[in-house]
Order: C-alpha cells, then sequence, then structure tokens
C-alpha cells in the first residue's frame, strides 16, 4: 500500500510540472505569433529559467527570514534534535538544521535546495503539545519531503507561478497597446492566434494556480507515505494531524507565498472549495495513513 501511494504521487507529479512548462512555453509562443514578435518566446523561457534559479539559491533563508525562526543546536533541545538526527541516519540523509518558530500554533515545515542545505522548522506549539511518536511522525513527514526533493520542487512551483502570472500581464498590456506593428495585421490566422492569446493571457494565471496547488496536495499524500516507512509506525503521523486539525489558531508569520510548505494549512481555512485548498483534507490523510496499518 505505501510504495503503491508513493509510485502512483511520483507519476501524476510529474505529469502535472510537465503541462506547467508547457502553459509557459504555450504563452510564449503564441503571443510571439500574436505580436509578430518571435524574441518573446525565448525571452519567456529565459526568464523562467533565470527566476528558478535564483530562488534555487536564496529561497531558505527568504521563507526562514519571512517566518522569524530561530536556529536551535543540540544544546537548546537535545531530545527534537536527537529526534531528526536519528530519523535522518535511518532516512540515509544529513542532518538538517533545524528552527523554531515562536507561535502556539501546531505546524511545521521543510525547505531548502536538496538534502546538503535543507532546514527543518517547527513551531513552538507544535514542540510542546506532541507526543515523542506524533514528533517522530510529523518529523519524518518533513525529512521525507527533503528526500523526495520536494523542497526544490515546491520553490520552483513558485517562482514559475509567479513568472506565468507576470507574462500573462506583460503579454496582455502589450496587446492592448497594440505591441509591434504587423504587415498581417487583417489576416485570419492572426486573428485566430489573437484570440487563443487573450484566453490564454487571462486563464493561464488561474491555471497555474490550480496547477501549483494540485502538486502541493500530491506530495503531502508523498511525503505521509514516505514518512511511515521511517517510523513505521503511522499512528504517530496521525495521531499528530488529529491534533493539528483541532488547534483551530492561524500561524501569524504565514502568508500565500509559504502556505503550501507547511504540513498543514497554517489559516486554517477549510470552507473554500477543495481545487483551491494548498492541502489534501487531513481526514483523507488519515484514513490512508490508518489503512497503511
Amino acid at each position: 500500500m505505501v510504495y503503491t501511494e508513493i509510485s502512483s504521487n511520483k507519476r501524476k507529479t510529474v505529469l502535472l510540472i510537465t503541462f506547467f512548462l508547457v502553459l509557459i512555453i504555450g504563452l510564449g509562443f503564441v503571443f510571439s505569433k500574436n505580436l509578430d514578435m518571435p524574441q518573446l518566446l525565448p525571452l519567456a523561457v529565459g526568464l523562467s529559467v533565470l527566476m528558478s534559479l535564483t530562488s534555487y539559491f536564496y529561497s531558505d533563508k527568504i521563507v526562514l527570514a519571512m517566518s522569524k525562526a530561530r536556529e536551535v543546536k543540540r544544546a537548546d533541545d537535545p531530545e527534537l534534535y536527537r529526534t531528526v538526527e536519528n530519523l535522518a541516519i535511518t532516512a540515509g540523509l544529513p542532518t538538517p538544521k533545524v528552527y523554531l518558530i515562536e507561535d502556539t500554533a501546531l505546524n511545521a515545515f521543510a525547505t531548502g535546495r536538496n538534502p546538503h542545505h535543507a532546514v527543518l522548522c517547527v513551531t513552538t506549539g507544535l514542540r510542546s503539545q506532541l507526543t515523542k511518536q506524533e514528533l517522530e511522525g510529523v518529523m519524518a513527514h518533513e525529512l521525507s519531503h527533503i528526500g523526495n526533493y520536494d523542497i526544490r520542487l515546491s520553490t520552483i512551483i513558485v517562482v514559475l507561478v509567479g513568472i506565468i502570472t507576470l507574462l500573462s500581464d506583460w503579454m496582455l498590456r502589450i496587446s492592448f497597446w497594440g505591441g509591434r506593428k504587423r504587415s498581417n495585421d487583417h489576416n485570419q490566422a492572426t486573428a485566430v492566434f489573437a484570440i487563443i492569446g487573450l484566453i490564454l493571457a487571462i486563464l493561464s494565471p488561474l491555471a497555474a494556480t490550480l496547477i501549483q496547488l494540485a502538486i502541493s496536495r500530491k506530495r503531502e499524500y508523498l511525503a505521509d507515505a514516505s514518512g511511515v516507512l521511517l517510523t513505521r509506525y503511522p499512528q504517530g503521523l496521525a495521531g499528530a494531524l488529529r491534533k493539528i486539525a483541532a488547534d483551530r489558531e492561524p500561524l501569524e508569520v504565514a502568508n500565500k507565498a509559504t502556505a503550501h510548505l507547511y504540513i498543514a494549512n497554517p489559516f486554517k481555512a477549510q470552507k473554500i472549495a477543495s481545487l483551491f485548498n494548498t492541502h489534501p483534507p487531513i481526514e483523507d490523510r488519515i484514513k490512508r495513513l490508518e489503512a497503511m496499518s
């Protein structure tokens, strides 16, 4: 059951990422044709690569600063540090740096560009209210994000969403002002490309956001399953998720840009449509964990 869950989520995530990249290239291609500006396509792709590389190297520092997190040394919290260290050894990963957020809300996240530059962060509320087995379940979940390279994937996805939004807005403005004068303004093909471009520019940001959320949900399921492989105790993470779900306090330092990183929705807003949730329903995650037992 666990291995089936992991394989299924990996396949679906690859398909979603591929569609994401095709969307960026398609947006650049349509508008390059519509505006008779062939340089738009390589510009769009180049901008995507540049912004992805920039975020790749600095995402962890930015997220930690936004979260007002402080580093925890072994002497500060030996039990927490030892828990992370033992699980990292079991997973065959370098021990990540551990950070703490001063907030009574129950939550945690992992970030960084790869396992050698990873950071694991928990709130003081989560640290104080979970049992040892529940804490191990959460730490195993976050270490699985590191081992599965979700920390890199989530950063790139956020950047790609921003790129698509910026490109759509930019290309709409160019279209509105007429772009470069074209010799085939009355050509039927040009009119078709203009209509397609307008539709793409309007719908692409929405589609990109939905893809981002879908990928985020898939990676949560995968990290749950991978975490169980480390602890061999699904009830630990399931119990932690129950406590997190019962906690109605929003995380003050969270924002829309970082919400998908956390183990559970930091805003506690579960009444919106499921398509727009950053995380899968906790009840569904608990059922899957119980089935893995």
